[in-house]
């Protein structure tokens, strides 16, 4: 789960996908005009924040068509702590990685470079500054 720890962020309304379900926390990327959960593949270019709320098939609006909050970084440098895989090292820190889904860093992994690591809390947390939207360093969405 991505929390913000420092920096300034806003809430915008964006489209969600109709009846599917969300993790609370999770980053989310647009997929045709869309909210969708970002995968381990998803590039950075195409993610846009963190959704605040969980959806599930028991939410009352789950199938229905409706725009929710997502968190979204509004200046560089905003400090996320999120979980990690396992062994997270203080050489870790100031390199990119991936994802394992949209809760959890890979810090075993960097093709899409979704996060930057700046502090090791634990060797399963740390915190991080996100590498998403159109200012992506990462792989460019095809």
């Amino acid at each position: 789960m991505f929390v913000r720890k420092q920096g300034k962020t806003k809430f915008m309304y964006l489209p969600v996908t109709v009846s599917t379900t969300f993790s609370e926390g999770g980053l989310v990327s647009l997929d045709s005009g869309y909210l969708i959960e970002t995968t381990s593949t998803t590039a950075g270019t195409s993610t846009i924040g963190v959704i605040r709320h969980a959806i599930t098939a028991a939410d009352d609006d789950y199938a229905t068509a409706r725009s929710v909050e997502v968190e979204v970084p509004v200046e560089k440098n905003v400090i996320w702590t999120a979980g990690v895989t396992s062994g997270l090292v203080a050489a870790d820190v100031g390199l990119y990685q991936d994802l394992t889904s949209n809760l959890i860093v890979n810090r075993a992994a960097s093709t899409y470079d979704i996060v930057m690591c700046t502090k090791v809390l634990s060797t399963t947390k740390g915190e991080f500054i996100l590498n998403i939207g159109p200012e992506s360093l990462g792989v460019v969405s095809g």
